[in-house]
């Protein structure tokens, strides 16, 4: 029986685990490295410690009605996409309101997490930490991660290598000069700074003969050595070509350092459009080089509404569900150029099977004033340029600014059980490791979705916890494996094209929410309760959607999602203007055609249940 739990990082995940904990009967202890709460969001300008903070201009992807915890609505006076600062403050008013402080350990680090020698029947775990230099052992009966996927900076320095021919020298092996060794020149693909020996021996030291490569790869014919001598091939990157200053996305704090500077950033996911903007005000040129289709939308959709809440609705996934995926493709890629067409900037093709979607509403104007220009993949560096894969120069780069994500690691995890799963594919549900004899390690917040993710991290610990505390249960280690082998993909990624593996948003908290008995019935809200049901099926689903039913089931929940657009429109009311033309009757006769339609959605998708997993080219929005 699960009683004592250990929390690891008190950022979002931490939070919300405490608190699933506390409302479970649990006992939760969070371990947190640093002084404060907040994780990457509680910005510093230092990075002691290696600790991964935001930078000092970012706000908010997702509105605050589609990211606030499910119980606890962000203040209505807050604005609709919130700096990092206000919501480090809404966390501190959760935090406060929830009495979870007192459940949280302070400059306390994980030093490891090991499974205790009877872990087979116990499903104990062997915590050791380090407070001020003072190390303590606790033994725990489950452990809920919570240190996120923004870890360990993907840095790519070995994708940028450019051959340099060494001498030609004697056969190291000893034989030379009268044997018959025939030796071949080739090209080598190595990692930056090595160096390869290659030589081939020939008939009369066996026939066939055998190569002398030590690590090499993707061998390449050439041309022909003489006998006896031997070619160096010398392959420098970034790291020992480049002069000037490079860097990843994590160690940017502000524009000072970069002003005036010709910058070049590398990957053109939401951090580097964000970066290649600021760096526009105050650089003299930014290149913005990326690989793959990038389509851009707004934060603001039709009618100024917050996009998120205008497009992540039940009927828009209902519809997507129902319509061909070439459909739903062709519809979406006609939504994003109605903005401006991607081609025509160089960003994305309709033809594109893999791309990625980004949020920034200055990138296009960017684009069309010439203050950040587009560029292809990099194929190598010199001292002070960029080769691109169009065979176009840039001269004179003084800084490369990486933009190329994280590698999630848990060093803290004994290699037994970390080496169980190498993404969160590798993991049921993307929470737990299936292979364990006791399901009492949790994995929280290591998922990407096309929504808030702080919304998708608090239906796992409410799932996690209700399964500690006995109230759910998981399925056999033969059928969890079977679901994880489903929905892996075939083909490993890099962590810069994560984005083609997000989770769709609606799929992923509907499935979890179903595991947990708190998915709401749509149809049978209907027959109860049909304003509420049309506001669910047809408006934003808002994350207090899974606090009507079940476990966990809050009392405001109603009020809560029936008042949402109130609280998006109060705090653009600082100005007042008379608009009487708006009236409700409009309203009222959409809701009544509606009505048949959610009836019908509703009726199937009971009898046809939808796949929990979007494995699409591209995230469903």
């Amino acid at each position: 029986m699960v009683r004592r739990v250990a929390v690891i990082g008190a950022g979002v995940g931490g939070l919300v685990s405490v608190k699933c904990c506390l409302d479970e009967g649990l006992e939760p202890t969070c371990f947190e490295r640093t002084e404060d709460i907040g994780g990457i969001w509680r910005y510093t300008d230092s990075m002691d410690g290696g600790r991964v903070s935001v930078y000092r201009s970012v706000i908010t992807n997702t509105s605050k009605e589609m990211s606030c915890f499910s119980d606890f609505p962000c203040p209505e006076d807050f604005p609709n996409y919130l700096p990092h600062g206000l919501l480090l403050e809404y966390f501190r008013m959760y935090a406060r309101h929830f009495n979870l402080l007192r459940h949280i350990r302070f400059k306390t680090t994980a030093l490891s997490v090991r499974r205790r020698p009877d872990f087979a029947t116990s499903g104990q775990w062997e915590v050791v930490t380090e407070t001020n230099g003072v190390r303590e052992s606790h033994v725990f009966d489950a452990v809920m991660v919570c240190t996120g996927h923004y870890q360990e900076p993907y840095l790519p320095l070995a994708s940028f290598p450019a051959p340099t021919l060494g001498r030609v020298g004697p056969c190291p092996h000893g034989n030379g000069g009268g044997d018959s060794w025939e030796w071949e020149k080739y090209l080598v693909k190595m990692q930056p700074g090595s160096c390869m020996r290659i030589c081939k021996a020939g008939p009369s030291r066996g026939g066939a003969g055998r190569w002398h490569h030590p690590g090499s790869q993707d061998l390449q014919r050439a041309s022909q050595l003489q006998a006896g001598e031997m070619l160096f091939a010398l392959y420098l990157g970034i790291d020992t070509r480049f002069k000037g200053q490079y860097l990843h996305s994590r160690e940017y704090k502000d524009v000072e350092a970069f002003r005036g500077k010709r910058v070049l950033v590398v990957g053109i996911g939401n951090t580097g459009g964000d970066l290649s903007v600021e760096l526009s005000h105050v650089a003299a040129k930014v290149f913005l080089s990326t690989r793959s289709s990038t389509w851009v939308f707004s934060r603001v959709s039709d009618h100024g509404f917050p996009f998120d809440m205008v497009s992540t609705t039940r009927f828009n996934h209902f519809l997507d569900w129902l319509l061909p995926s070439a459909l739903t493709r062709r519809i979406r890629f006609r939504k994003f150029n109605s903005w401006f067409n991607h081609a025509n900037y160089g960003l994305a093709s309709t033809k594109s099977s893999y791309f990625k979607v980004i949020i920034n509403e200055e990138l296009p104007f960017c684009l069309l004033s010439g203050t950040v220009v587009l560029k292809p993949n990099v194929k190598e560096f010199t001292e002070n340029s960029a080769v691109f894969e169009d065979g176009t120069i840039e001269e004179n780069i003084d800084v490369v600014l990486f933009a190329t994500g994280y590698i999630f690691s848990f060093p803290f995890l004994e290699e037994s059980v970390r080496s169980l799963f190498d993404d969160n594919r590798s993991l049921y549900k993307s929470i737990f490791p299936p292979q364990l004899e006791k399901p009492t390690l949790a994995i929280i917040g290591l998922v990407q979705l096309t929504g808030s993710v702080m919304v998708g991290t608090e239906m796992q610990a409410r799932w996690v916890t209700g399964i500690f505390a006995g109230w759910n249960k998981l399925p056999p280690t033969s059928r969890m494996m079977a679901d994880v082998l489903k929905k892996k993909p075939p083909v490993k990624r890099n962590p810069s094209e994560r984005e083609n593996l997000k989770i769709s948003f609606i799929s992923y908290t509907d499935e979890i929410a179903s595991c947990a008995g708190i998915k709401p019935n749509v149809l049978r809200l209907l027959l109860t309760d049909p304003r509420l049901a049309l506001a669910i099926f047809f408006g934003p689903c808002t994350p207090y959607q899974y606090r009507l039913v079940g476990r966990g089931k809050w009392s405001g929940a109603r009020d809560a999602i029936l008042t949402q657009w109130q609280r998006t429109l109060k705090p653009l009311r600082t100005r007042v203007v008379d608009d009487s033309s708006s009236g409700s009757s409009g309203w009222r006769w959409m809701c009544l055609l509606a009505l048949p339609v959610a009836l019908t959605a509703g009726f199937l998708l009971s009898k046809y249940p939808q796949p929990g997993w979007s494995l699409r080219a591209g995230p469903r929005l």
